[in-house]
Formats: C-alpha cells, structure tokens, sequence
C-alpha cells in the first residue's frame, strides 16, 4: 500500500468539561465524522492503517521544555476546577485529565508517519489526530494545540534519518506561529504559512505572521515562502488544517473541499513524493471530514475532482502575494532575477467591513452556511454517494513496444477502433494511410475513445515518426466532436497547430519549443523550450500551470513531438502538474522512437506515483525569464490565472 493512514481511537477522549464558546468547537466528533467519511468512501481500506503510539518525552524534548512537559503531565490527575484554572494560563485552551495521552499520541503519530515514509514502508500518508499542534510553543500551549506534533516530526526526521532540508507547508487558515517561531533561525526547515491575517485584526493578532516576517540569522529567509525550483526538499509536512473550508465556523472562507486534493497533488511533486499530511484545525464536521478525503484520495493517486467557479484571484490575494515577493526577493535568486516587485499599502477592506458581512445570525451568515451546505451536496452528488474507484491508465502498445515493463496496475491495450472509423479519419492526411501509421492511428483513437467515455481515466500512446503531426490533429478533430468541450493540448517539439482548426474558445493550443514566444491569440501560445531545469520549472509553474488551471479543459493532450527535446524527469513532471486542471483525463502522445524508460516514467505518473527529481537545479537563462514574462505580460489581461500583482489603483 503507498498510503499511510495513523489513528487512534483514544484521541477522541480529551473534550471541554465546563461551558468556554471560544474552545466549544474543539471536539472529538471531528476525528470520528473524517474517520466515519473515509470510510463511506471506501478510503481507509485503501490504505496501510498503523495505530498510533505515544511520543516518548525524550520525543517531546525535541522541541518543548522539561517544565512543560512535566506540567502537562501533572494535568492528569487534576480536578476539573484546576484543569480550567491552568487553561485559563494560555489562549483558547482547554485540559483535560486525558489530555496528556491524547496530545503524545498526536505526536507519536506524527513520528509513526515519519518513520514510515522515509524507510519506504508506504510513500506518504496521512497522521489524522487531535489535539492539534502548530500553535503551540516551546513552553506554553496555545490556539487548542498542546504539543507541536509537526515541529517534533521535523526535529525527529533531522536527528532519526539525517534530512538537511525539510519543507513544512501549512495551510490551516490560523498562523502556525508555533512552529515558525521554532525553525525562524533554522535554514534547513523552509516554513511556508498561508493563513487570514486581515493587518494584525484576525487571531492570533501578531505581527510576525505578516509577509514580512521572514526568519532570523541563519534561517531568514526560510519562513513564509514557496520556492519550490531552489529548496529542494528531502520530505514535506503538511500541517493540514481545514478551518479555511467552505461553512467553518472560524475561517468564514470559501474553499471547497477538492482544492485541497489539488494543494496535495501539487506538493507530491516534490521530495520524490514522500508527504506527511497532519490534521490541525477544521471545525464545520461535514466540510472538514470531506476535506479529509479529497487530501487522502491525492495521496492515493486518485485524480482530483476538476475545480469549478470563475479562476480569477481575489484582489486581496495578489496583494499578498505581492507583499511576500518584495519581502523575500533579496533571498531567492529564482525571486531577484524576476525583477523587482513593489511593496503595497495595505487594502483598506479591513475586518469590520468583514466581519459585519458574516457575522453570526445575520442574513449574509445565513446565506454563506446555504452556500456551503449546497456546495458540499454538490460534491457529494459528483462522487454519487459511492466509493471513487481508483485511477486507471492504459498504454497503446505496437509491436515494437511490446518489451515495455509496466506498473502492474497499468493495462496493456491491446485493441484498436474499428477499421471503418479509422479509415475515415485517415483521410484527412496521406500519412496516415501507411499501414504502420494506419495501425497506430487505430490503437490512439481506441484508446482516446475510452478516456472520453470514461473507461480509463489517461493514457499514453504510440505514433509513427512521420505521422506525429497527423495523428495529433485527428486526436484533436476526434476530441472536440466527440465530448470535449474544451481540450488543452500541450506539444512540445517540432509540431506546429493545425492550420484550419477554429479558433473557437475550445481548444488551448500551447507550443513549448516554439521558435520565439509569440501569442497570437489568447487560444495560441508559443515558448521556447527553456535551457536549464530552473526556466523549465519556472515555464511549467508560471505559464503552463496558471493557463491550464484558467481554461478548465475536460481533456489534456500532451504531445512529445520531433526534437522535443525533454529530459524524461521533465516530461513526467509535465504530465504529472497537467493531471490536476482535468481531472486526471491526460492522454500522452509518444514517437515509437521514444525510450520505454521514458514511456515507463510516464505511466507511473499518470497513475498516480510521484515523478523523479529534475537533478542539480541551475538558474534560468535570462533570456527564458524575459520570454516568460514577456507572455505572461501579453496573456495577463485574459488569463487571470497569470496576474501575481495586484493592479494599481488610480
């Protein structure tokens, strides 16, 4: 089994002894309706199951002090008089005599979780605990949280397995100060927070979770960042918290629950996929246990759910993103040599303004909760209420492929589409009418025919060198009159767009490899193939993703033309990105020619496995910068997805 899944039924016993509405939501109903849900959903079996353990106090030591941990193991033999009397020390806590055990089993699963993927007994997993963890501190609990489990799981995989760079990703709608102030003089964990911060007015109130905060000594730099092409981590944690979904009663947000199996798939690029998920916060139990899911399907290698609504950023976020660029350029060179980026005034949409829209038993509240009851049924009638079956991909062999070893869960087909259909289409080009050609040309439309008809959800297939430009177009053709609506196709190499195809809205023709870059339209956008891993990276991140995520196609066609040119790490991080805007409908074109490791690679990405790592990272040329952001400048204004600055406002 490639996923882990830790828990223990004793996390459910700590709960609020006396009445405190702050810390009410905070309740072991939240373990139980995830747990309950994934197993609805046929996920848990799925999965390698391991009971948690209780962090040893020496295991606690790695982050808190002596005193504390001594102080909360004396909270097991107080009165509830005394528990609520030590809660009220620290803010929004609540003790509980079993509060010590359930808090050192949340970071023995975190530990378990550790161990289990960087010994290579499962590829990642999920740690599904309570209480949670990223607030609290070196000697004081705080925000619900008692012991920090993911800081001990970082120290722990530092000094157990020997890792020099560990990338924690927290995407709880709360400020993990916790752990930032733990590795904020540490360069050898990256932190990256996103979180509500509303100027200092929402919780924790601190001025260090602004984007200017940015580590001490050694380690600024390494906290509130992303840069994925220079860090290159050796593990991921992910201090999963959930209170930013739809209908949470703390966040007021509005993400839906598959945008965390997108965040998930995102990070399985990185650290040859090994990614440790731990449950923070969450408190709406349905948005929260669906959530859940969404993030142990990813791990699983599940295609995610296609998101839906308008992609555009919200104007408070490209100026976020804005502030955090300006405050971390002078310690990235991947940030520096994207030019300089200018520091806003903060938005004058303050908290007030905020708060009186959605504040508790008004009408606006009232409207948000049907919003997110109504979004969530949505959801829920996308999966028809049945286990999601897992992610199936199917290779067109010939006869000369026939040597390719494959993943086991991989189909060899073997059929083709009927003569008829084929012929017909190999009319419309005279290459096509080549037996050779012929036959390969019947083994990719069998095989898109039942992508399209939901048969298997991606695929690779084979063509003959002559015939890669005619059998794209036909694939194209076929796609758009037979159920795509609208069809994202990525060729890379010597391929040029068919020259009569409308330019209608429905297909995104983008060339990688093009002879300069060049958009004549918003539908067709050509990019010369960066020369260095980090222009690659910074071309798939920065264009590809954002336009493919813009466009919300149905189906993805990547191509791998004449002279395309790519290394195989980089064709399979390609497909593996591309899986996520579609719902993991991707077909992959390949020349014969092509190696069967390249083939091979392809397949296992496309079912899910994470991809190799690009190898020693170099700079994009400054030639490949000013191209993309030469596209990027032209496509802005239609493609929303491209904007990483907020306007000006006059």
């Amino acid at each position: 089994m490639r996923t882990a899944l830790v828990y223990h039924e004793d996390m459910t016993a700590a709960q609020l002894l006396w009445e405190a509405p702050e810390c009410e939501i905070e309740r072991p109903e939240r373990l139980t309706a995830a747990l309950e849900r994934l197993r609805q959903w046929g996920l848990e079996q799925r999965c390698l199951q391991l009971a948690a353990r209780e962090a040893s106090e020496a295991e606690l030591g790695l982050v808190h002090s002596p005193e504390y941990v001594s102080l909360l193991r004396g909270t097991q033999t107080l009165s509830t008089r005394e528990l609520q009397a030590l809660s009220g020390q620290y803010d929004a806590v609540y003790f509980h005599p079993s509060t010590f055990h359930c808090a050192r089993l949340a970071a023995g699963a975190a530990l378990q979780l550790v161990d289990a993927v960087l010994t290579g007994a499962v590829h990642n997993g999920l740690a599904l605990v309570r209480p949670p963890g990223h607030h609290s501190q070196r000697a004081a609990a705080n925000g619900f949280c008692v012991f920090n489990n993911v800081a001990i799981a970082a120290k722990h995989a530092k000094q157990r397995h020997g890792l020099h760079r560990i990338l924690i990703v927290d995407w709880d709608v709360h400020h993990g100060q916790g752990i930032q102030y733990i590795f904020e003089d540490d360069p050898s964990v990256l932190y990256f927070s996103w979180h509500r911060y509303e100027h200092g007015r929402f919780w924790p109130y601190l001025r260090e979770s602004d984007a200017d905060a940015v580590g001490q000594g050694q380690g600024r730099g390494f906290t509130v960042n992303l840069p994925w092409n220079q860090f290159d981590p050796e593990l991921v944690l992910i201090s999963a918290g959930f209170d930013s979904a739809i209908g949470d009663p703390e966040g007021q947000m509005q993400a839906t629950p598959e945008c965390f199996s997108h965040l998930t798939q995102l990070l399985q690029v990185l650290a040859g996929g090994r990614v440790c998920a731990v449950l923070e916060g969450g408190y709406h139990l349905e948005s929260l246990s669906q959530s859940v899911c969404m993030v142990v399907k990813a791990l699983l290698g599940d295609p995610a759910l296609p998101l839906s609504g308008p992609m555009e950023p919200h104007h408070s976020a490209l100026e976020s993103i804005q502030s955090v660029r300006a405050a971390q350029t002078p310690h990235w060179k991947s940030l520096r040599q994207q030019g300089s980026t200018p520091i806003l005034n903060p938005s004058t949409y303050s908290l007030e303004q905020r708060a009186s829209s959605v504040s508790p038993g008004g009408p606006k509240f009232k409207a948000a909760e049907a919003q997110a009851s109504a979004a969530l049924s949505s959801l829920l009638d996308q999966l028809h209420l049945n286990p999601t079956l897992p992610v199936c991909t199917a290779v067109a062999l010939t006869a000369l492929d026939a040597a390719l070893v494959l993943p086991a869960d991989v189909l060899r087909q073997e059929g083709s589409a009927p003569q008829e259909e084929t012929r017909a289409w190999a009319r419309l080009h005279e290459a096509l009418a080549q037996d050779k050609a012929l036959t390969a040309l019947g083994k990719v439309l069998h095989l898109l025919n039942r992508i399209l008809d939901g048969q298997v959800s991606s695929g690779i297939a084979a063509t003959p060198e002559p015939a890669a430009a005619p059998t794209l177009d036909v694939v194209i053709r076929r796609s758009l009159s037979h159920g795509a609506r609208r069809l994202l196709c990525v060729a890379v190499g010597q391929l040029d767009r068919p020259a009569d195809l409308a330019d209608d809205g429905r297909n995104l023709w983008l060339n990688i490899r093009g002879k300069e870059a060049a958009a004549p339209s918003m539908f067709q956008v050509s990019v010369p193939l960066p020369g260095t891993t980090g222009g690659f990276v910074n071309c798939v991140l920065a264009l590809v993703l954002p336009l493919a995520y813009g466009f919300q196609p149905d189906l993805v066609l990547v191509a791998l033309g004449p002279a395309h040119g790519l290394q195989a790490p980089q064709a399979a991080l390609l497909a593996s990105l591309l899986r996520g805007p579609a719902g993991g409908r991707v077909l992959v074109l390949l020349e014969q020619g092509s190696t069967s490791q390249l083939a091979g690679i392809l397949a296992r990405v496309l079912q899910g496995e994470a991809p190799p790592g690009l190898g020693p990272f170099s700079m994009a040329s400054p030639e490949d910068t000013q191209a993309l952001i030469y596209l990027r400048g032209q496509l802005e204004a239609e493609w929303k997805m491209l904007q990483v600055a907020a306007p000006q406002v006059p």
